[in-house]
């Protein structure tokens, strides 16, 4: 989703520290998550197989697990951010 500048909602915060985290991670679960989303996927050697047959690496898997942390995080801040607009605002 972006703005009429096409610029996409921000998804860091500044947290108590004045450390940029992700929404809904601590800053050891951003600095793994971002850690993460840069390395290359392993070999299927080091992979597990899961209930519907698909191939997840470990890698892939602990990225997941944190992008669905975020990720809902995000959603309920945006949802937030939303209901707090007076209604006559409007983007156009």
């Amino acid at each position: 989703m972006t703005d009429l500048r096409n610029n996409a909602p921000r998804r860091y915060f500044v947290d108590a520290g004045g450390r940029r985290v992700l929404i809904g991670l601590t800053l050891e679960e951003t600095f793994e998550f971002e850690r993460l989303d840069s390395q290359p996927v392993t070999y299927l050697a080091d992979c597990q197989i899961v209930p519907d047959e698909s191939v997840l690496w470990p890698v892939e898997q602990r990225w997941q697990e944190l992008y669905a942390k975020h990720d809902g995080a995000w959603k309920a801040w945006m949802a937030q951010s939303r209901s707090e607009q007076p209604a006559s605002f409007s983007l156009y």
